[in-house]
């Protein structure tokens, strides 16, 4: 894989992402969770908590960047984001649209194809 331009990648929402792409922001987003939530029992202090804090509204943002960037790769508006809303079959249309279905193929409204050479 190339390099990868993180800021782009977790805190912007324009462009495209590709699943792989998508799939590390989703990693990050775990990765930055557990550890910080490990800390934050096992030291059990008032700062690690806050800390925790911090760290879950950076990855609701990461996850919304990316989120909205495999959208974007699928054709369609951000604002599909918004179907994890509806009960029980939202939250997994949008898992199999944003983590499993193949983007566009060729240049789209919102940018390039992120697999092309």
């Amino acid at each position: 894989m190339e390099n990868i331009d993180w800021q782009q990648l977790l805190f912007k929402f324009d462009g495209r992402i590709n699943r792989a792409k998508f799939w590390i922001g989703i990693g990050v987003i775990w990765v930055a969770t557990v550890v910080v939530l490990t800390l934050a029992f096992a030291v059990n202090s008032a700062i690690f908590w806050l800390l925790a804090i911090v760290v879950y509204v950076v990855t609701i943002w990461i996850g919304l960047a990316v989120s909205i960037k495999r959208w974007h790769d699928r054709g369609k508006s951000g604002w599909w984001i918004l179907i994890g809303f509806v009960p029980i079959i939202g939250g997994l249309w949008a898992l199999i649209e944003t983590g499993f279905l193949e983007g566009d193929k060729g240049d789209n409204e919102y940018g390039p194809d992120p697999l092309a050479v």
